[in-house]
């Protein structure tokens, strides 16, 4: 980061100021200008035909003439003064009637005075002039006059100093940009050995994974002059204006080298080009093969890094990927188990914490969360602690949080009825049931009936540990979760009582089954080939259609095979709620009189067992500190069409 401040920025509202007061002070000479022949020495002004008056009957003491210019005074001591026309007689008078009579000599004014009255009207509009043209183009590319500068800031102190102390949970993206610090800092460490430094680093990974933190961080440790632009910014509705951004961002860059340029959102810039099939955008293009130029063309740009960011590496153009322009494509992936509980102790840093906050129990309760979601998780709970009249944040406050960010608020002020709470309590029961005795299903953590975000109710199954893929059989086990909520209402309920809340589950079941067939390769009768491609590629904001290469009669069979796969999972979930049913009704029951159960209560009241919590604990939901984790696996569902909400599960 450049230590040095720009003085010509040190202190903008005084340079205006002065600016301001030399124009004034231009206006004041300029008028003084026309006002000095005018001037003339104190006293009362009065007609020449009085003054002529006041010398004949002996009232006037003494005079002054200069130039045409009469000053005197009365024999009473009082002033006057008199603008004289040319009277040859005047000496006369004043000889005759003994008044004492001076002249002063005409004043000359020298020849620079001459130069500056005659040149202070031209120099006052250019003044005026210059200082609105640099009004206009203070902010590059604000003004008419500014439309092809660069919007690059240099990155400074005052923007709070970021180094590789704040960056955890993704060590080894961390150590690939590490060694371009080392580099800037001493490049003779690896250029005696022919080590050139790299052109450029690509950051690629998830929203909220902490691209730019790191290129912040790079910045804080490099102590070089960072400038940081967003690829939108080089995007302009006029051909040729980003083109002309991406060349003055170079020029500046390079009077500034070694420095580092970071470029955030890439792919509103670098995307494919073609790929609009005929309706490509010339401007992006335009700015896209300047990039490329200024990158790796005829003159190299010696000691000037490109780091970039983006989540949609799949879009940009291979000459944009290729060694030379961009040699390191370091991916940021989300954190695990260590490097979540790494960020949430920089975050917890922050916060005062009470001695039974365990960083490695949430840690362990959020496994696919983000460096922004750890960090919204620990905002949450330290204001959820605020709420409540707290000095310190707890652990119940972070249980809490975690609920509100996976599953939604809670909505306390909908009223439901008890028929409705009561077959919400069925449909949760019958997922929940279903994941304790189907093989393969995650392990229970929590079930609710408390409406929550736009649910109505929520089953929380979460793995024991960071999980990376699916089996076929954890897919099917998944797939009879998904059916567990429908076929309990249909059993207490019959067929005639069905509703719309299991839309959701049966639209998450449709997908998994169809990838299952089309994408994984999961069905004997179709093989392991892939049938599917991405549906649409968003392109410029486009939709263009990829064609299906499958024939009607392997689309049939597809069909088959799906509908195949959800009835073998209907009817896993039938039989485990049909052989379980006293199980399901202790369950609901349970749910009915508690709202929330964790996954341990609720298998003791699968068992008819008391569940152990305290009378006073009814009808509320109970904080708990669990282990396991993951985001559910089933998402809170919308309600029904029409707009009115049905009895559902997560």
């Amino acid at each position: 980061m450049n230590d040095k401040k720009d003085p010509n920025a040190s202190n903008p509202w005084m340079k205006s100021l002065l600016i301001w007061l030399g124009v004034v002070l231009a206006l004041v000479l300029f008028v003084s200008m026309f006002d000095t022949k005018t001037r003339t020495a104190s006293g009362e002004g009065i007609p020449y035909s009085e003054f002529l008056q006041r010398v004949d009957d002996g009232s006037v003491k003494d005079v002054a003439i200069a130039d045409n210019i009469i000053s005197g005074t009365y024999t009473n001591d009082s002033t006057f003064r008199t603008q004289a026309p040319d009277d040859p007689r005047l000496i006369d008078r004043l000889i005759a009637k003994n008044v004492k009579f001076s002249a002063k000599p005409k004043e000359e004014p020298s020849f620079w005075m001459i130069l500056l009255y005659q040149s202070l009207p031209f120099l006052l509009i250019l003044g005026v002039a210059f200082f609105v043209i640099r009004q206009m183009q203070k902010n590059a590319g604000s003004g008419a006059m500014g439309f092809g500068k660069s919007k690059a800031k240099m990155l400074t102190e005052k923007h709070g100093k970021v180094t590789f102390d704040d960056v955890a949970g993704i060590d080894e993206a961390r150590e690939e940009l590490q060694e371009i610090v080392d580099f800037l800092k001493d490049p003779t460490k690896f250029a005696r050995l022919g080590g050139k430094i790299p052109k450029g680093a690509l950051l690629v990974g998830s929203p909220g994974t902490g691209k730019t933190l790191l290129a912040r961080a790079i910045a804080g440790e490099a102590g070089v002059p960072f400038f940081t632009i967003s690829g939108s910014d080089f995007v302009e509705m006029f051909v040729g204006v980003g083109a002309s951004r991406v060349r003055d961002m170079f020029e500046q860059a390079k009077k500034n080298a070694p420095c580092i340029v970071f470029i955030d959102e890439i792919d509103a810039v670098g995307r494919h080009r073609g790929a609009g099939l005929g309706n490509g955008n010339d401007e992006r293009e335009q700015t896209l093969n300047q990039l490329l130029v200024e990158m790796d063309g005829f003159e190299a740009n010696e000691g000037i890094i490109i780091i970039a960011a983006t989540n949609r590496p799949d879009v940009l153009d291979p000459a944009l990927l290729r060694p030379g322009r961009f040699d390191r494509q370091v991916v940021v992936p989300r954190p695990d188990i260590e490097g979540r509980e790494k960020i949430l102790a920089v975050h917890m840093k922050k916060v005062p914490l009470a001695p039974d906050v365990d960083s490695r129990t949430i840690a362990r309760g959020t496994p696919g969360f983000s460096g922004a979601d750890l960090a919204n998780l620990v905002n949450e709970a330290a204001l959820l602690a605020a709420r409540k009249g707290k000095r310190l944040v707890a652990m119940r406050e972070f249980e809490e949080a975690k609920d509100k960010v996976m599953m939604g608020a809670e909505r306390k002020s909908m009223v439901m009825t008890e028929d409705e709470k009561k077959a919400t309590a069925y449909h949760e029961a019958g997922h929940a049931l279903v994941s304790l005795h189907v093989p393969g299903c995650d392990p229970l953590h929590k079930v609710t009936i408390i409406p929550r975000g736009r649910a109505l109710g929520v089953t929380w199954n979460l793995p024991e540990r960071d999980r990376y893929s699916m089996s076929m059989k954890q897919m099917k086990a998944r797939l009879a979760l998904c059916f567990g909520g429908r076929i309990a209402e249909q059993l207490i309920y019959g067929k005639d009582e069905l509703n719309t809340g299991a839309s959701n589950d049966i639209q998450q079941a449709t997908d998994m089954a169809r990838a299952m067939v089309m994408e994984y390769g999961m069905s004997e009768k179709l093989g392991w080939l892939r049938y599917r491609d991405n549906q649409d590629e968003v392109f410029l904001g486009h939709s263009v259609a990829r064609s299906q290469t499958v024939s009607e009669e392997t689309a049939r069979l597809i069909d088959q095979e799906v509908r195949r796969i959800i009835e073998e999972a209907e009817a896993t979930a039938r039989n485990v709620l049909t052989e379980n049913l006293d199980e399901l009704h202790r369950l609901a029951e349970n749910l009915l009189e508690y709202e929330t159960l964790t996954g341990e209560e609720a298998k003791r009241a699968i068992k008819g067992e008391d569940i152990g919590r305290e009378d006073q604990n009814k009808g509320r939901i109970v904080p708990l500190i669990a282990g396991g984790s993951s985001i559910p696996k089933t998402k809170p569902r919308k309600p029904g069409p029409f707009g009115d909400p049905a009895p559902q599960g997560a």
